[in-house]
């Protein structure tokens, strides 16, 4: 019989995730599945019949259902690289194959037909939601961000992986700036600078730590068109560039708004999400009930998908 053992984020802290992955004694000799996230620590191992809970389990894991933000993607992925280590290290049985294999399946088709995985949940995602919403054109668009840090990182993955070319990047510190666009291939530029960009830019994303407004009315033209995303707090975008006629200006509880709206929406989705997960073990626990009854006429056409 297939067996696991599994703590998250769920019923434990992150100390005690660390310590019970310092703790762990990984089955001596047996090929197993080790699965390791920063929110959970599972591992599954034996052969035979697989048991609906475990089954379970292992499919609202990879679809998403199970992590601290419903339906996130990063999980089937993570599944899909653990299971191929393991594979590629042992000698795995027949039932851990078809579990992960059809737990991969199921992934995808919780996140295809019931869109959980759909609409931003973090401000990174949002402002790429905002600019798509926007009729933004990404690859001709100059777009000009100011401070460095894990947001702005982000964001700059998520515009690249939507195809945005021209990246400019400035900092108080101009070093920072430097090499945050030496590791994306963007151009850094100092503040001082600032108002000479400000003339091209057809997107500004701002997200400093400044304890004032650093973006006035004076750093744009009149008749510049410009989409400006403002995530710091405080704000660095002055209220009366908003007020201009040619400025679309979203700020961070724009961002948060937009968020709420996809978790709610997400929540809604999550029944649908369980019905499928439901259905699909089902059918996973009669192939093995037909195939342990019937070992040598279960044919292909039963076979796990």
């Amino acid at each position: 019989m297939v067996r696991y053992k599994s703590i998250s984020q769920r019923n434990s802290s992150l100390a005690e995730r660390e310590k019970y992955f310092n703790e762990l004694e990984l089955p001596h000799n047996t090929p197993h599945v080790l699965l390791q996230t920063c929110d959970r620590i599972e591992l599954y191992w034996g052969e035979g019949t697989v048991p609906e809970h475990i089954a379970h389990h292992l499919f609202s894991v990879v679809s998403g259902l199970d992590s601290s933000l419903i339906g996130e993607c990063a999980i089937q992925g993570q599944v899909k690289n653990c299971y191929q280590q393991a594979a590629a290290s042992y000698k795995l049985s027949g039932s851990l194959h078809k579990l992960f294999q059809k737990a991969l399946s199921v992934g995808k088709r919780v996140r295809t037909e019931s869109a959980i995985s759909q609409g931003a949940i973090s401000h990174s995602q949002a402002v790429i939601e905002c600019l798509i919403q926007e009729q933004i054109p990404l690859k001709n668009a100059l777009i000009t961000m100011l401070g460095i840090n894990k947001l702005n990182e982000d964001i700059i993955k998520f515009l690249q992986a939507k195809g945005a070319m021209s990246i400019f990047l400035g900092n108080r510190y101009f070093e920072k700036a430097q090499d945050m666009a030496a590791k994306y291939d963007c151009k850094a530029f100092r503040f001082d600078e600032m108002k000479s960009f400000m003339e091209y830019t057809d997107v500004l994303i701002t997200a400093t730590s400044a304890p004032h407004a650093i973006v006035r009315p004076e750093h744009i033209s009149p008749e510049q068109k410009i989409l400006i995303l403002d995530l710091a707090f405080p704000r660095d975008v002055d209220e009366r560039v908003g007020d201009m006629p040619n400025v679309t200006l979203y700020n961070l509880e724009d961002m948060k708004q937009r968020v709420n709206q996809n978790m709610h929406a997400r929540r809604q989705k999550l029944i649908k999400a369980q019905r499928i997960i439901d259905e699909e073990v089902k059918k996973f626990s009669c192939y093995f009930s037909l195939k342990s009854k019937y070992p040598t006429k279960v044919k292909k056409s039963l076979a796990l998908k």
